[in-house]
């Protein structure tokens, strides 16, 4: 069976309208694949079937093998897969850009399937939008009810006109007390030392962390070849430029970047990923189970 990140590529998938149902089919599709990808083993694995008895939970009830079998199975999960995870999402106006489908929008995407796959596995997922300030957030909980309030706070976030980074992820570090996991999905368009403050304030109070690092396709390739005209989206300042002039010194400087965010995270043991938009949502989730997995 083909996954859904092979029937629909991210940027087609990603613009239907329903973030509920996106999350569903990348988070099914990435588990049909999984068996036939060099992920197997990583699992979304439960520690044993019994047989169902009237009053179970039915969210753990196993309809397919009921089909199959006409037997009732319920699905018991490992007791250590119990964490807490906070999603935490860049709304700022930077995150706007792209063509087809925004970084924004690729983010809210990966964000809700994260959390779709994070109760799957009973853990307990909260979200956090984000910009100059905190703009939304909810606590972690390990509930498909929840994840309807996950969805909805994730489709009505709204590309902001201001930014810090900083400022966001300094007021979660100190409010969240438990330790977990934090996701942060963002395309690192800010002061960078003070990211990095942020980062290092959050793997000081014992949280894991995983960086998603979001750039749309354009702006890794560079493809543009006629004089252009480059937007500020949050100051609004222009300037034009012949990009062919310059492509070289900027994809040069990608890479600095890139490179330099990757082994300041190595040394906090944090792991950084560089997300093209145009990267399988598969992928993004797997690097997410490797994660998981090396913390048990």
């Amino acid at each position: 069976m083909r996954s859904i990140s092979e029937l629909l590529p991210p940027s087609a998938l990603a613009r239907l309208s329903n973030l509920n149902l996106i999350a569903r089919w990348i988070v099914e599709g990435f588990i049909s694949g999984l068996h036939k990808s060099p992920y197997h083993g990583f699992s979304i694995e439960f520690a044993e079937y019994r047989p169902y008895t009237a009053g179970d939970d039915l969210r753990h009830f196993d309809w397919k093998v009921l089909a199959k079998s006409e037997r009732k199975y319920v699905k018991k999960y490992h007791s250590e897969t119990n964490m807490q995870a906070h999603v935490l999402l860049d709304c700022s106006a930077s995150m706007g850009f792209g063509e087809p489908v925004s970084k924004l929008r690729y983010g809210q995407a990966i964000a809700a399937a994260m959390a779709h796959l994070m109760i799957m596995q009973q853990d307990a997922a909260g979200v956090a939008t984000f910009a100059e300030k905190i703009l939304d957030y909810l606590p972690p909980r390990a509930s498909m009810r929840h994840f309807q309030d996950v969805t909805r706070v994730l489709s009505n976030a709204t590309a902001q006109n201001s930014t810090n980074v900083y400022a966001a992820l300094d007021h979660l570090a100190e409010a969240v007390k438990r330790r977990g996991l934090f996701v942060i999905i963002s395309d690192l368009y800010d002061d960078v030392d003070k990211i990095l403050a942020a980062i290092r304030h959050i793997r000081f109070n014992k949280h894991e962390v995983i960086l998603f690092h979001i750039l749309d396709h354009k702006e890794i390739a560079f493809p543009y070849r006629a004089l252009s005209e480059f937007k500020d989206m949050e100051t609004g300042e222009s300037v034009q430029v012949a990009p062919m002039a310059y492509r070289e010194a900027y994809k040069v400087a990608l890479n600095d970047f890139t490179e330099n965010m990757r082994k300041k995270c190595a040394s906090m043991l944090v792991d950084y990923q560089l997300i093209d938009t145009e990267t399988p949502f598969d992928k993004v989730l797997a690097q997410y189970l490797f994660k998981r997995q090396s913390l048990r």
